[in-house]
């Protein structure tokens, strides 16, 4: 199989689909690697280190979309990069489709198989591909927040550790999945007085359990939850509905109950963010004030750490690489029903349910595309 690797193209986003070691794994199976000439510049990743393992290097993203049967990336595509997707090609990266109907469209227009990183399923019941960015971003979080809080940047001016006989920050994180755990134990690190929200209470427990009054969990009713708005510095959306839109947790509305200058990081902009008021940012801009709230709503926040990121996505991707080159998609999901989770589109039907609910489209089961 002919396995392709653009660089990417978003605004910002320095991460790359393929690591030299994954490309080394594909050639040693017999595939052919094509990159695109400097693909992996942002991420640390020399031309030469993937010609040295057997790829070939590409001189424009057209020839690479052009030779591959199977294009691996990060973001999802962009609108130039969706015109070059053809029918049967297998499109393998993190598409986010939900709040995303231009993008849906286009893929589906195309005729590709479009395998979303974001639904990929494990057999503990979590979101293995995810898992690795939603690490980075979540300990990102905290930082990028700090940052916001800082007078000069339009907060409010407080150090999220506080000094003697100064209160630290008081972080609210809402969300204890896998971005709100490590959101939390990253700010809890710096000294902030940190509450985690969820509606889970066996999570709430188990989060208990394992970092005792790291900081504390509190059960996420509404009532509760409007309280600990106002009382807070800084907010970090963390919740996740696989595949589908967030829900939007804080309204535009509570954002005049919020202190001035207070600040709202919002991890789940790519799902269409869980304020109302978020909007998605780029790390060249990646804040703005709504009524005096400070918002932070980096779409790829992790590619502000590429070397990391991209090495993190690679350990967990690789093997559902070498599934899809060495079987074909389609065995490749008959024998992976988690992998099977993956695809949202495929000859111009939805078959990821999330998705279709979300933008009101048909879905054709999944039995369907992998029987037929």
């Amino acid at each position: 199989m002919k396995i392709g690797c653009p660089k990417e193209i978003k605004p910002q986003e320095y991460r790359v689909g393929l690591t030299p070691h994954a490309a080394a794994e594909a050639v040693q199976n017999g595939h052919e690697v094509i990159v695109e000439t400097g693909a992996g510049d942002g991420a640390g990743f020399t031309d030469k280190e993937y010609t040295d393992v057997g790829a070939t290097i590409a001189d424009t993203a057209a020839e690479v979309f052009d030779a591959a049967d199977l294009i691996v990336k990060v973001k999802e595509p962009q609108a130039v990069e969706r015109k070059m997707l053809r029918k049967g090609q297998v499109l393998f990266t993190y598409l986010h489709l939900a709040p995303d109907p231009e993008q849906t469209k286009d893929l589906m227009g195309s005729g590709a198989t479009c395998i979303a990183y974001e639904t990929v399923t494990s057999a503990q019941g979590g979101l293995p591909l995810l898992a690795p960015m939603s690490e980075v971003a979540g300990k990102l979080a905290p930082q990028m927040g700090a940052w916001a809080l800082q007078k000069a940047n339009g907060g409010m001016g407080v150090l999220m550790g506080g000094v003697p006989g100064v209160f630290p920050a008081r972080v609210v994180v809402i969300g204890g999945g896998a971005v709100g755990t490590h959101a939390a134990r990253a700010a809890a690190g710096m000294g902030a007085n940190v509450a985690v929200l969820d509606r889970s209470l066996p999570r709430l427990r188990q989060l208990d359990d394992l970092f005792g009054d790291q900081f504390k969990t509190v059960y996420a009713n509404p009532a509760l939850t409007a309280e600990l708005v106002k009382e807070a510095d800084m907010i970090i959306g963390a919740v996740l509905v696989p595949g589908a839109a967030a829900p939007k947790l804080v309204k535009r509305e509570q954002l005049a109950t919020m202190k001035p200058g207070a600040v709202l990081v919002d991890v789940a902009i790519d799902q269409g963010g869980c304020f109302e008021t978020s909007k998605p940012t780029t790390h060249a801009d990646p804040i703005y004030e709504v009524d005096g709230i400070i918002h932070y709503c980096v779409a790829n926040m992790p590619g502000a750490v590429p070397r990391t990121s991209t090495l993190a996505l690679g350990n967990a991707t690789q093997p559902f690489l070498m599934a899809l080159a060495n079987k074909g998609w389609k065995q490749a999901l008959r024998d992976d029903p988690h992998l099977a989770n993956g695809l949202n589109v495929h000859d111009g039907q939805i078959t990821c349910a999330p998705v279709g609910e979300a933008l009101d489209l048909p879905v054709t089961p999944l039995d369907d595309v992998l029987n037929g």
